[in-house]
């Protein structure tokens, strides 16, 4: 079955590892986020596609989601010698990946192909594909002034409270003819357990994307990222609140419910079922936490037998 996910963070890429075990070779796309890139040091850092990457190559920082697993930051510590600020944690594995996306990029190959030149080298049996080639970036409005999103999300830990969100650059984006193609052959589409604003909400925002998932004749599920209440990582519990969303299974599906046909949620929130329902969305109530290698890849099978039952819009 050919699977197209969207994911951002490190929820969305454990989604993304349980379908690429779940799934034969070569049947997961995952579209990233990109909004969330940004240059340090003139580098070019995609955190979000490196996490999908990472733990689709199966080299990611079990403990932290991030990263590479048995790390060493001996770079970054030379750096702080010579007096730089080293808020953003690079390792000195990962700084390989920064090094050879930034020369590829600047010699005029665009990101799409980048990527697929480094998850090739990973042995990574599916396809990672930013969400455009385009430079968009999340600019957010918080209580401390206007702040780029890794500013706000690593070096200011997630602190300030988030009034008001901006896409710099989603005007001119438009997705690769590549992640049009995927969708047009999609079997499914999986909206990962990721933040359905900085997430899921940047990548539906590039436009023609949502016209193009809309269009796709497979059946839209999507994961709830919040349970019980409260996310299991990051702000998204926080941020939802701050920007008017309630925080809820419920209140990600009504962002979603112009695009999604059926929502996964935990049995936590059982008692959503039926709100949910009443939006014309199919719901799955499973065990939705995912808590190591076999829970992601029991989850990941029990949506895309879900999507099975899901009729298309």
């Amino acid at each position: 079955m050919k699977v197209v996910a969207l994911a951002g963070g490190v929820g969305g890429a454990r989604l993304a590892a349980g379908l690429q075990a779940a799934l034969p070779p070569g049947d997961l796309t995952v579209v990233v986020n990109t909004a969330d890139d940004f240059d340090l040091w003139d580098l070019r850092i995609c955190p979000d596609l490196d996490t999908v990457m990472y733990t689709l190559a199966g080299i990611a920082n079990p403990e932290t989601g991030w990263g590479i697993a048995g790390e060493t930051f001996d770079t970054l510590g030379m750096l702080a010698r010579y007096g730089e600020d080293t808020w953003f944690k690079l390792g000195d594995r990962d700084m390989a990946t920064h090094v050879l996306r930034s020369e590829r990029l600047r010699s005029g190959m665009p990101l799409t192909q980048v990527t697929f030149t480094l998850t090739d080298a990973l042995g990574i049996p599916s396809r990672i594909l930013p969400m455009c080639d385009d430079l968009v970036s999340t600019v957010l409005d918080t209580s401390a002034g206007t702040l780029e999103f890794q500013e706000y999300f690593v070096r200011r830990a997630q602190r300030d409270e988030v009034r008001g969100i901006k896409l710099r650059g989603i005007e001119e984006a438009r997705p690769s003819d590549v992640v049009l193609d995927a969708f047009a052959g999609a079997e499914a589409v999986v909206f990962c357990p990721s933040n359905p604003v900085v997430s899921i909400g940047p990548i539906l925002a590039v436009p023609g994307m949502r016209e193009a998932i809309v269009a796709s004749s497979a059946p839209k599920v999507a994961v709830s990222p919040i349970i019980g209440g409260r996310a299991l990582k990051g702000p998204a519990d926080r941020m939802l609140a701050s920007l008017g969303h309630e925080v809820s299974s419920a209140g990600v599906a009504r962002m979603y419910e112009d695009v999604v046909d059926g929502m996964v949620i935990d049995h936590a929130d059982e008692d959503e079922r039926e709100e949910i329902s009443a939006l014309g969305m199919d719901v799955l109530v499973t065990d939705a936490v995912m808590r190591d290698g076999p829970d992601r890849e029991r989850l990941a099978r029990e949506v895309v037998y879900f999507t099975g039952s899901v009729a298309g819009r």
